[in-house]
């Protein structure tokens, strides 16, 4: 008898919340990595699936290795295929530990990777294009962790003024004075490993229209698991639904162990569908397809005009998409032709 072949990978997980693409894998323990490709980021860099090198900026949240393990590959593969040095975000108290472990790298692989090391204090921000920041502050877990928010800043007409002449306006600023006022406009948080606290209801988190947020515990008998791990039980998603006013709440980071068919089912009786509706798996590959589908259709698309290669098996599996649609592949050589610098052989 031949041996078996191993498990499938599965592919990453999808959904389309317009207007941002959310692209990764998050799986308790194990990985997690999230690309929003519209606002040119990743958060975390467990592994390095293909699609994240197109992505200049990384915002590490804690250094446990399901969340860095494949950053030293994203700086790497980044420079080997011509790409810009890639810029990591980090906790500020964790920046000489990860300086420390690129280094080591340095020293096995004889060359100098480059890219940008950002430490962030709690409350900092940092441009990641333009007007639009992320600023990074403190959660509560095993390690220093942070979670963040990507938000818009926006000039607008003082209210006071609103009305006045274009000519007055010109003499008010030529004056010296200012005339219109900056806004915060938060776009997207996320929530890393973390008990919960009062950095879930900030202003910024509670009023972003998209939030990502770890839950990793779903069984009733695990809470007190949760709360030794310093993790959320889907027990404190249910509270913290009833303060946020996001459009959509996408879960990660979710342990193997859940059947999330059922773990869906009990979110809808516990917080009825209207509530409910408003969660997605990020890991529910045949529910994600299926939604994607549908986004397709209502715009008039038909799901095979869009060039995304179809699941492997229909319907298959409970956990992962068949992949998003295809976007453009990074700059310089495909991985495996010769190197960009003549660094490797």
């Amino acid at each position: 008898m031949l041996p078996k072949p191993p498990p499938r990978e599965p592919q990453l997980g999808f959904l389309y919340i317009p207007p941002y693409r959310i692209i990764g894998h998050s799986v308790a323990g194990e990985v997690t990595t999230l690309q929003i490709p519209e606002l040119d980021i990743c958060f975390d860099m467990g592994a390095c699936p293909r699609p994240m090198l197109a992505m200049p900026y990384v915002a590490i949240t804690h250094g446990h290795m399901d969340h860095i393990g494949g950053l030293a590959y994203y700086c790497s593969q980044r420079v080997f295929q011509g790409m810009t040095p890639g810029n990591i975000i980090v906790p500020e108290a964790i920046a000489p530990a990860i300086k420390k472990m690129m280094d080591g790298f340095i020293d096995l692989e004889r060359q100098q990777t480059k890219y940008n090391l950002i430490p962030l204090p709690p409350e900092g921000t940092v441009e990641i294009k333009n007007n639009i920041f992320l600023r990074g502050f403190s959660l509560e877990h095993t390690v220093p962790t942070y979670g963040y928010t990507i938000y818009e800043r926006r000039s607008k007409l003082k209210p006071e003024l609103v009305g006045l002449p274009q000519e007055k306006l010109m003499e008010l600023k030529e004056r010296g004075e200012e005339i219109t006022k900056t806004h915060e406009i938060p776009l997207f948080a996320f929530i890393s490993d973390t008990l919960p606290g009062p950095w879930l209801v900030r202003e910024d988190v509670r009023k972003a229209p998209i939030v990502f947020s770890e839950c990793t515990f779903f069984e009733n008998d695990h809470k007190a698991r949760a709360k030794t791990g310093m993790h959320m039980h889907v027990s404190d998603i249910v509270e913290w639904t009833r303060v946020l006013e996001c459009q959509k709440l996408v879960l990660g980071h979710v342990s193997r162990r859940t059947n999330l068919a059922i773990a869906k089912s009990e979110l809808q009786k516990i917080l009825g569908r209207a509530k409910a509706d408003k969660i997605e798996f990020l890991m529910d590959g045949k529910a994600n397809k299926e939604r994607y589908e549908r986004q397709q259709m209502d715009a008039g698309e038909h799901p095979t005009q869009t060039g995304e290669r179809p699941p492997r098996r229909p319907g298959g599996g409970g956990g992962s998409y068949g992949g998003p649609p295809r976007g453009p592949r990074p700059s310089g050589p495909r991985p495996g032709g010769p190197p960009s610098s003549g660094m490797r052989s």
